[in-house]
């Protein structure tokens, strides 16, 4: 759920709300009504509890069951009251197939978050959580979350299920590698990644019945470094029956666990195509087919076997992948979580305090009076935490930023988490304002690091009544 700007419930601090919370539950609050027309729904597993004005009907709190013919009298009940809005929080999932609802009916929908809505002590049913949610909409202390349409809704679904399949691939891996390592059968210590060409023929072989450490060693790809007598020496296992059973079905979860992948892949594929093309500043980026001349370069890790770089950059009207260390599928991620479009955030400030990437002051009477880490997994927020982390070696702008920021912040965590401030806040004025990022590389960085420097040790200075003089040879 995506936030845009804090509510005027948000801007309270905590006197501020408890007597707010007084004059709600007064006969005369007195403010003002934004939204006469609304309803609260406090969304349940089992059923809703649903409140309207008690001027609109004689029963002004219902319950209705979780079905769909539940639901759709609901909305039937709703119309007839004369409700046109409705508040509801991100309750699980639970709240989607009501809202879908909903918005069929023609009511509109406001998601709020759970966090923002607090209750009063002593407030413990879902009928009274109802009635405060309409209170709290009906003078328009809410504020709506952002919600992906139906086509981008589509792509962050099958982005995340073939995420789910990669983990399920590395867990069978690991399967593997432990039944083998348990039959004293090193082959990981000799190739790098048994599931390799190298690494599946030798496993393919011994649940075949081969077991002469030779002949396995004879199936090696020529660019594996191991020599043939060291690949054979790990390969002397004791072939327990159970294990090797055991190797079997882990083999088999990894075969499975590729061929959703590449279901999922077919499936994005459509997705993704059915998405128009993307205008940033009256340039749209098209699609431009591979050169004849040049082949195409093969899908790394676990990126798709097509052109998923091309369709990105068709449907963003930019090219995220041109700034260092985002690659395609970290720029699948950002577009599969967000969509082609981050005008739902007010500025690059916004999106990247929505990604949980800026400090969470807590103030009170315009006092810091505390700072804590902020909680809650964002997989956007990772995806670019990820990207920094590769900036490490990178002999670019940003990689001297990497390391700038690993000297003067106090752990390593801080430093990845300022650069991925930072490629938030790149990934922003890209999508947005289709502003192109253009290397300077690291020695740029260094002599304008150096610069800054230097104009901060002068003010010093100056403030003290000194001046610098430089030394001469």
């Amino acid at each position: 759920m995506a936030r845009s700007r804090k509510s005027n419930f948000e801007r309270l601090n905590r006197r501020q709300r408890r007597n707010l919370k007084e004059r709600l539950f007064s006969p005369d609050p007195g403010l003002q009504v934004v939204n006469a027309n609304a309803a609260g729904i406090d969304v349940g597993n089992e059923s809703h509890y649903v409140a309207v004005p008690g001027d609109r009907d004689a029963e002004p709190v219902r319950e209705f069951g979780c079905w769909t013919a539940a639901l759709k009298q609901m909305c039937q009940w709703l119309v007839s009251c004369g409700i046109d809005t409705v508040a509801m929080q991100a309750t699980g999932v639970y709240w989607i197939a009501l809202c879908d609802e909903l918005e069929v009916a023609g009511i509109r929908v406001v998601v709020a978050n759970g966090e923002h809505t607090k209750n009063m002590p002593g407030r413990k049913s879902d009928v009274q959580e109802c009635q405060w949610l309409m209170k709290l909409h009906t003078f328009g202390l809410l504020r709506d979350s952002f919600r992906l349409d139906q086509q981008v809704l589509k792509i962050r679904g099958m982005w995340r299920l073939r995420a789910r399949h990669i983990e399920e691939a590395g867990r069978a891996v690991q399967h593997m590698q432990k039944a083998m390592t348990t039959m004293n059968v090193q082959l990981a210590n000799v190739i790098s990644d048994i599931s390799g060409v190298s690494g599946r023929a030798i496993i393919d072989a011994i649940l075949d019945g081969e077991r002469d450490p030779y002949q396995l060693a004879d199936l090696c790809n020529k660019r594996i470094q191991a020599s043939r007598e060291e690949v054979a020496r790990s390969l002397e296992g004791t072939w327990r029956e159970d294990l090797v059973f055991e190797l079997g079905q882990a083999r088999e979860s990894y075969d499975f666990a590729h061929k959703q992948i590449q279901d999922c892949d077919e499936k994005l594929q459509q997705y993704v195509a059915a998405l128009p093309a993307r205008v940033v500043n009256g340039v749209s980026a098209q699609s431009v087919p591979p050169s004849k001349s040049r082949r195409r370069a093969k899908p790394r890790g676990n990126a798709p076997a097509w052109d998923l770089k091309s369709e990105l950059e068709r449907i963003t009207g930019v090219n995220l992948t041109s700034i260092e260390g985002i690659d395609v599928m970290t720029a699948c991620t950002i577009v599969a979580e967000l969509g082609p479009d981050l005008s739902a955030f007010a500025d690059e400030h916004h999106f990247a305090s929505w990604l949980g990437l800026t400090p969470n002051k807590r103030i009170t009477g315009g006092k810091v009076i505390g700072r804590d880490r902020r909680h809650g997994r964002n997989r956007v927020a990772g995806a670019l935490r990820m990207a920094a982390s590769t900036l490490k070696q990178s002999r670019s702008w940003l990689g001297g930023f990497y390391r700038h920021k690993c000297r003067v912040l106090p752990s390593k965590c801080s430093a990845v988490k300022a650069t991925a401030h930072y490629l938030a806040k790149l990934v922003y004025r890209l999508m947005s304002y289709g502003q192109a990022w253009v290397d300077r590389g690291v020695e740029n960085f260094q002599k304008r690091r150096e610069q800054l420097d230097l104009a901060a040790l002068s003010k010093t200075a100056q403030a003290r009544g000194y001046t610098l003089v430089p030394i001469k040879a």
